[in-house]
């Protein structure tokens, strides 16, 4: 099959995604798409979903994580969007899975169109490009919520990584929510405005990842490492989280002190020193103030 065929499948199809249907009266009458159609990828799908103001930590913790669950097979659905969407889309490709675009505009075009090397990429590795829309069909305000629907309904589970008070993430997560389909959200730093829909997440429930096992568990997969596959920090292997808060506090308790310079004095990335006191914060082990943290 040409991967640029356009192609549609109504809901009376046998294709029809099962999951999508459990949207009722809300799932799509038909979806058009791009790229090679298959059980396969629709079977263990997780959403990845975030703000399109990525953050640094945003755009490091995505791609560890994602290349490691796409890599053991699980199929990576996002909205095609920039920042934290795209990059589930490329970090997806580069650990050689699967991936599903969903677009919010009509199927024969590429939005944002600065990303059409991006769009090929998923078709070239057997991913697909879906949308309920045909033709050239705009995408306005109200597309992209809509899209949201189909992120979440073709999936089992759906993670969001940053989201600011009223991301578009939350909508997505609400959808989910509706579906009773499981909640994940990496945490971030709380002195961050893209961490306050995440705290909202996890105060209504949804279950905090500390690494991609805590994903794949739920999918019944395991992480299969390969010289090629990341983790989520190498020095996971060497220390566990609980001796690492022990070690942040001794440093804490000497002086209230910044990311960067814990990091620095503990030997490890500040990405993960990031996740590990954002964890903390939530326990109420430690507090954080003007870029500082100190114990309580």
């Amino acid at each position: 099959m040409n991967q640029n065929s356009k192609l549609k499948i109504e809901i009376s199809d046998s294709r029809y995604p099962k999951l999508l249907k459990e949207l009722g009266r809300d799932a799509p009458k038909q979806l058009y798409y791009r790229g090679n159609w298959d059980e396969n990828i629709l079977e263990n799908c997780l959403a990845v979903v975030g703000s399109r103001r990525m953050s640094s930590y945003g755009k490091q913790i995505t791609e560890k994580l994602v290349s490691e669950i796409a890599g053991a097979g699980i199929t990576i659905v996002s909205g095609f969007m920039y920042g934290i969407d795209a990059q589930a889309h490329k970090a997806a490709l580069e650990a050689g899975g699967r991936t599903i675009a969903v677009m919010p505009c009509g199927i024969d075009l590429i939005h944002p169109d600065y990303q059409s090397e991006l769009y090929q990429e998923i078709l070239k590795n057997n991913g697909l490009v879906v949308s309920e829309y045909e033709g050239k069909f705009l995408p306005t305000l109200w597309t992209y919520p809509r899209r949201n629907r189909i992120v979440a309904g073709l999936s089992k589970a759906v993670m969001v990584v940053e989201a600011g008070e009223k991301s578009g993430s939350l909508i997505t997560a609400n959808f989910a929510k509706k579906l009773k389909r499981k909640i994940f959200v990496v945490p971030g730093p709380l002195t961050s405005s893209l961490a306050v829909g995440i705290s909202q997440l996890i105060k209504e429930g949804a279950e905090v990842v500390t690494s991609a096992k805590d994903v794949l568990e739920f999918f019944g997969r395991e992480l299969i490492r390969t010289t090629e596959t990341r983790s989520l920090s190498a020095d996971r292997d060497r220390v566990s989280d609980s001796s690492m808060e022990q070690r942040i506090i001794a440093e804490l308790q000497k002086e209230p002190m910044e990311i960067d310079f814990l990091a620095r004095n503990l030997g490890i990335s500040a990405s993960e020193i990031g996740r590990i006191i954002s964890v903390m914060e939530i326990k109420g082990l430690i507090q954080g103030e003007n870029g500082k943290y100190y114990v309580h």
